[in-house]
């Protein structure tokens, strides 16, 4: 699969079609061990995350031959490493003479050269191939050069994001992230630049993660400042449940939904940044705040193109209405014309009351600028500035003021999973894809998946 380029049947936007719900299981309960139990925890890393597409890190971090990364799920270490011929190769990130652990960099480059490892000095190629040994005439079984390369697994790219599977039987990428590839080609996230990055280190099971962003019903008590801002309601928006495991929310912006009683000034306050940039009066819609989406999509329309942003490949809907994504097992995509809150849980390489948590923000900077003001992560971004990744615990580093409410919960929710007072979870309809989310985890830890 390869990076889709903008083309004529992009044009207009993504379908809003409703897919069908699913038949979700009510006799199971998402009981609290599946978040804190080691044995939950090995289920999954043997029946789930050794079995499913996962991103990496993302193609533009590998521009040149030589140019590798690493990337940690669970107890594994992969690298990721460009060749000369230009393909992007993943790897079991270890020596095949005993197991030394060959890369411990992030980041870095070959410049022409190999994999050293550290130990006994063996010697790879970017494409994973053993060159070099010493002493290699003192093989009774003959020179490991060439036979005992690194262990390759299956590695693909969309979207601008390299991702891999270390199942050899797997899937292709293509066919596992259907439907929603299609749907999100428009966005065109291999031209997005990596703005925000950070990872914590955090004390929480990866599924909390997950769990959140496949729900809104917390909005109004996490992140009260939505409110004037989106129609959070339930009614109001449109989920839909994918036969391949992955879900997605459509959620009115822009301004409120019916359901909002607060004053005008709170609305106009929450779109100023927004609204300047379009340039886009709101006083005219003080008594008609359901009005000022429909405004503010028209004035995108009609200036898009003026201030850099090429709008024929989204529907009016996508101007300013938030399209999440959650892509099973362990990514949120949350779009908007102008860029992408990224949002992945990776498990704990021990501890299930442990995870990684990721948080980019990809921005899709209009065309000539080198500057702009990101609305969902409220900070000015270059385009010229490489982005540090930031990772430590909470209070080390920041994901931003609404992510950072979100990690809050979290840690308070792991803890109340462990009681002995906690019966299960009891859930309303518009939560349903929480259930989907856990039974799609079943169906890989029974062996039959999506």
């Amino acid at each position: 699969m390869t990076d889709v380029l903008p083309d004529a049947r992009l044009l207009g936007g993504i379908t809003r079609e409703s897919a069908a719900t699913p038949t979700l299981s009510s006799d199971t309960p998402i009981t609290g061990d599946r978040y804190y139990t080691q044995e939950f925890m090995q289920r999954e890393w043997d029946h789930l995350w050794t079995k499913v597409w996962l991103i990496a890190g993302m193609v533009n971090q590998l521009p040149n031959a030589g140019d590798y990364f690493t990337f940690e799920i669970g107890r594994e270490s992969i690298i990721c490493s460009r060749a000369a011929d230009g393909r992007i190769r993943a790897f079991y990130n270890v020596c095949q003479h005993r197991g030394n652990r060959l890369v411990s960099a992030e980041v870095g480059s070959l410049h022409g050269g190999e994999f050293q490892c550290a130990y006994h000095g063996w010697r790879f190629g970017a494409d994973g191939r053993l060159n070099w040994v010493y002493c290699e005439e003192d093989f009774p079984q003959g020179s490991p050069c060439g036979k005992r390369n690194l262990v390759e697994i299956p590695c693909d790219t969309w979207a601008g994001f390299v991702w891999i599977n270390m199942d050899e039987g797997c899937v292709s990428l293509q066919e596992y992230l259907e439907p929603i590839a299609g749907q999100l080609d428009c966005y065109r996230m291999e031209r997005m630049k990596r703005t925000h990055w950070v990872t914590l280190d955090a004390d929480f099971n990866w599924k909390c993660v997950q769990d959140n962003f496949n729900e809104s019903y917390h909005l109004p008590y996490v992140h009260p400042q939505t409110l004037p801002v989106m129609n959070e309601h339930y009614t109001g928006c449109q989920f839909d449940m994918y036969p391949t495991g992955h879900a997605r929310m459509l959620m009115p912006g822009g301004g409120p939904g019916p359901q909002y009683t607060g004053k005008a000034d709170r609305v106009f306050e929450g779109l100023k940044m927004e609204l300047d940039f379009w340039e886009l009066d709101p006083e005219p819609y003080r008594n008609d705040l359901p009005a000022l989406r429909i405004a503010l999509q028209q004035r995108k329309r009609e200036l898009g193109k003026q201030k850099g942003y090429d709008f024929s490949y989204y529907s009016d809907e996508q101007l300013t209405d938030h399209y999440h994504y959650t892509v099973f097992p362990n990514v949120s995509f949350s779009m908007k014309p102008d860029g992408c809150i990224f949002l992945m849980g990776r498990p704990h390489p021990t501890d299930p009351e442990k995870c990684l948590f990721d948080m980019w923000y990809l921005t899709l900077f209009p065309e000539g600028s080198t500057e702009y003001f990101a609305q969902s992560v409220r900070d000015w971004v270059s385009i010229d500035h490489q982005v540090p990744h930031q990772r430590g615990k909470v209070g080390e580093v920041s994901c931003g003021p609404g992510i950072d409410q979100d990690v809050t919960i979290w840690y308070t929710q792991q803890a109340g999973l462990r009681s002995r007072g906690y019966r299960g979870e009891y859930l309303p309809w518009q939560e349903r894809r929480i259930r989907f989310f856990h039974d799609n985890i079943d169906r890989y830890l029974s062996g039959s998946r999506p």
